[in-house]
């Protein structure tokens, strides 16, 4: 059950022993010590976690973190409606190729990879365009590590009267937020992500009021995030389609070590110690952070790759694998850079070993 190395990246991610020993049981779809002891409590664990406001459900979603991203806004969009997507990377960018993909009209602000969205821009163009009815935003953009304003997002799609659907995919158990406070109507993740978990599913946490305004408008059988819940909501945890039992019981798993670490706010807490002991390690080393310091998040982090010609990150790679440790190439279409994550059973003195690893992987530096 040990790892050969230390997953840097956001997600999948490195689990502990425990989450992947939960895995070693299989489990009967239709059994209740499946769906009403695992599904339902993990359904009422979520929506407790999202938000202290009554009014919200939760739904879990076969398949990755697009799927339900692409269950959400093929099923929260009627015929006659429009997405307005904020569009600063590349998970942004795939909440309207999926609008194009299901031919639902869509408007894109796009500031650019490093650039938060103008919300001057975005009121004018929400004063001006009546069709829009919902707006979509990333909240931790993995792109470049950047977190976007939410909040203010938020509020001033909510002043005329929009729909909110955010991506809290790399966010959501590893970042404090309420969703009631900040009025959004559909949040979605992922199993692999903060609440390190893994692969398998997603889930939406959702105003059931607005949920229930999805019936009928899906655009796909399997991804009808309506039909998913009202199964769910109505069957005590049942899935519609066969469910990834060996990865929900390990979600279970993980929820119970959230808790046992002291919630979200341990949790992020963590995250940031991590994060700030690469940045300066990093610093240490020679290396730029792709961002500003204010606009980082303790998810994940780019840097530029080093300038020598003789730089290759395929190699680099490959001599901190060697040494214990997964990083991520970069994502960003203008500049040269990769990324390393800080979520996951990773701790600070994890961070530190990493940047042992790195001084002994800058092959480029030894020459």
């Amino acid at each position: 059950m040990k790892n050969e190395y230390l997953l840097l990246t956001p997600g999948p991610l490195s689990t502990t022993e425990s989450v992947r020993e939960a895995m070693l049981k299989d489990w009967c779809t239709w059994d209740d010590e499946y769906n009403k002891d695992i599904v339902e409590v993990i359904r009422h664990k979520l929506t407790k976690l999202a938000t202290n406001h009554d009014g919200y459900t939760s739904v879990l979603m076969q398949g990755s973190g697009t799927a339900s991203v692409e269950a959400t806004i093929g099923s929260a969009l009627g015929k006659h409606d429009k997405l307005l997507v904020v569009d600063n990377g590349a998970y942004g960018a795939r909440m309207a190729q999926i609008a194009d993909c299901l031919n639902i009209a869509n408007l894109r602000i796009a500031p650019g990879e490093v650039q938060q969205p103008d919300l001057q821009q975005l009121e004018d163009i929400l004063k001006t365009d009546q069709a829009i009815s919902h707006v979509a935003i990333v909240h931790c953009e993995t792109t470049t590590g950047m977190l976007n304003p939410i909040e203010k997002v938020a509020t001033l799609a909510k002043q005329y009267g929009k729909v909110v659907i955010l991506d809290a995919m790399s966010s959501f158990g590893g970042i404090p937020m309420d969703i009631g406070d900040l009025q959004i109507d559909f949040m979605i993740s992922s199993a692999n992500k903060c609440i390190q978990g893994v692969p398998g599913f997603g889930f939406v946490i959702a105003k059931q009021t607005e949920l229930e305004k999805c019936q009928g408008q899906a655009r796909s059988l399997s991804l009808d995030l309506y039909d998913q819940w009202h199964c769910m909501h109505t069957n005590h945890g049942k899935w519609r389609f066969t469910s990834p039992t060996h990865t929900v019981r390990a979600f279970y798993q993980a929820l119970i070590e959230l808790e046992q670490e002291g919630g979200i706010s341990r949790r992020h807490q963590r995250y940031n110690r991590n994060q700030q002991t690469l940045v300066d390690g990093m610093i240490s080393l020679g290396f730029e952070p792709l961002l500003p310091t204010e606009l980082h998040s303790p998810i994940i982090t780019s840097f530029y790759a080093p300038q020598q010609d003789e730089f290759e990150f395929k190699t680099f790679y490959e001599l901190l694998k060697q040494q214990g440790f997964v990083i991520y190439p970069g994502k960003v279409s203008h500049a040269d850079c990769f990324r390393i994550g800080n979520i996951g059973d990773v701790h600070p003195s994890d961070i530190e070993r990493l940047i042992v690893a790195v001084q002994n992987a800058m092959y480029w530096e030894q020459k």
